[in-house]
């Protein structure tokens, strides 16, 4: 079974409080099984927790909060790329070398999920390709949430004007997903 790490979880529980409220956290927690709930009542960032809880979280706040739109997951992986690289992992993050941030993909990827593997291509001076594979579990909204945080994660290696395209993504049939990084 896929799992990731409660700091993936408690970021998106996080994210809500500190842009909705606490109000906003319960409305979306109601919206849940109970066994989601009580879960999500006691999330430890160090700990795995398998990928379904954390996309049955990812529905729940597309459904009360993002208003159908999982594009509200772009906003969220930026919120926690400035959480986590500027803080706990911000070892991680080359200012003034985009490129070697993106070497660290594989060892970064590990980081928050227990399957699967994401590897990076050097494309050009100022392109990548990422590429993930061999999840065993993967939704359109945690692709996102990836899209939002290389964005924000390449711009606090310096890199502007920042593009993160999914050209492939497993959730819409694709055998893995992919993303085209470029900046300026």
């Amino acid at each position: 079974m896929q799992q990731i790490k409660g700091s993936v979880v408690k970021s998106r529980l996080a994210f809500i409080e500190e842009n909705f409220g606490k109000d906003a956290v319960d409305r979306v927690l109601a919206t849940l099984s109970e066994s989601d709930r009580k879960a999500l009542g006691s999330i430890l960032t160090v700990r795995w927790y398998p990928l379904e809880l954390g996309t049955h979280l990812d529905e729940a706040i597309v459904k009360v909060l993002a208003d159908g739109k999982p594009e509200f997951f772009e906003r969220l992986g930026v919120a926690s790329a400035e959480k986590n690289l500027g803080g706990v992992h911000k070892a991680f993050v080359t200012v003034g070398d985009p490129h070697a941030f993106l070497t660290r993909t594989p060892a970064i990827y590990s980081l928050y999920y227990e399957k699967g593997r994401r590897e990076y291509q050097k494309t050009g001076d100022r392109s990548a390709t990422l590429t993930t594979y061999d999840a065993e579990v993967f939704s359109a909204p945690d692709c996102l949430t990836i899209v939002g945080w290389h964005r924000r994660a390449l711009e606090m290696c310096g890199a502007r004007n920042v593009r993160v395209v999914e050209a492939e993504c497993r959730a819409r049939g694709a055998s893995v997903c992919r993303y085209n990084l470029s900046w300026d």
